[in-house]
């Protein structure tokens, strides 16, 4: 016994009674639980704008594509590839941010993780954007020109933002000093 801790904190949950005055099963009372468990200034910050335009004009651009016969030139496939794979795991990373799932998930490096994610959608997107732009030429006297030539132009603009993704959750890694274990070493 002499190797346990001097002080202990406990932390109990609320009874239900506790709950129900709360606001129990009411919209008022569900909506109070789901604004706690998010993290409201993530959504104010810098990354979480870049990452709803990212998700937002991603979603753009591969629904532009997909609204032409993209199969005729089969480097549309890689274009749609790189679009809808990183609008799907952009929109899962934020909504594990929003909801705090770095903080359960202690083992993981997230500003690492994040930075190498964006810096790897910024190479996949520019990729895809290069593609894209470079074969909107062949479809110029078709109906579907404008969709492929405008989503061109939407490659571009998530390109450009997760570019600046990728820069800022470099100075976030910076900031937090480059090391891995920051969150996860017990004070």
């Amino acid at each position: 016994m002499a190797d346990f801790p001097s002080k202990v904190t406990t932390e109990t949950s609320s009874t239900p009674a506790q709950s129900s005055q709360q606001g129990g099963n009411s919209l008022q009372g569900i909506t109070a639980s789901i604004t706690n468990i998010m993290n409201m200034s993530f959504i104010r910050s810098i990354p979480a704008i870049l990452m709803m335009v990212e998700i937002c004009l991603g979603l753009l651009h591969w629904a532009l594509i997909a609204s032409a016969p993209y199969t005729w030139i089969p480097a549309y496939g890689w274009v749609m590839f790189v679009a809808v794979t990183l609008w799907i795991l952009t929109t899962i990373l934020f909504f594990m941010i929003l909801f705090g799932a770095q903080q359960k998930l202690t083992f993981i490096p997230w500003p690492l993780a994040v930075m190498v994610y964006n810096a790897a959608a910024t190479v996949l997107y520019l990729t895809a954007f290069l593609t894209n732009a470079a074969t909107v030429h062949p479809y110029n006297y078709f109906y579907f020109f404008e969709r492929l030539a405008a989503a061109a132009f939407f490659g571009a603009v998530v390109t450009v933002a997760y570019g600046a993704s990728a820069f800022f959750s470099y100075l976030d890694w910076k900031g937090d000093g480059g090391h891995f274990a920051t969150n996860t070493v017990p004070t």
